[in-house]
Formats: structure tokens, sequence, C-alpha cells
């Protein structure tokens, strides 16, 4: 998978609290994990309108903090679903794109 590989969720509409319960794969070799980045950005859909950032988080061997420890943990534990809640941050240090 040398190129980049994007899923969306569902549109929730209507609230400013939405809830994601939604699962995405992708299949890698395990070996190559190491070299990936996952960027998760969330947006606000705005129907005519350009659909505003609210932030994201990043998981990789670049990433910070939980997000850090939580890639150590998935790369220390080959085949093993690893589930953690992450703040989100509306950092521009980070490139995202919708």
């Amino acid at each position: 998978m040398g190129k980049k590989a994007k899923n969306k969720t569902q549109i929730k509409k209507k609230t400013l609290n939405p809830e994601f319960n939604e699962e995405f794969s992708y299949e890698i070799k395990h070996a190559e994990l190491a070299k990936k980045t996952l960027d998760i950005s969330v947006w606000d859909y705005d129907m005519g309108k350009s659909n505003d950032f609210i932030g994201g988080c990043q998981l990789g061997i670049q990433a910070k903090g939980e997000c850090l420890k939580q890639w150590y943990e998935c790369l220390k534990n080959k085949d093993k679903k690893i589930e953690r809640w992450h703040v989100l941050l509306n950092d521009n240090s980070v490139q995202f794109d919708d």
C-alpha cells in the first residue's frame, strides 16, 4: 500500500455532539506498519460552504503522548485489537486533507 488510503464515516446531521462507532481496516504487513502513519481528521460538513476542520490526531512514530503510546502498543501486539479514546487537536502543524 504505497499510496494514501482514505475512509470516511457516515455524516451525522443536525448535531453538535456526533458519536461515531465505525471501524475501518487496512491490509498491511506487520513489518511495514512501523513505517506508516494514520491521520484521523474530523470535519464539520457545511452544505454549499467549505467544510471546517474540527480537529484530529495522528498515530505513528511521529505521534506524541497517548497517541505514540498506543502506536507502540499496536506494534508490540500483532493481531490484537487495541482501542483508545484520543483528544482531537486543532493543531496546524499536522497536515490533514478533507
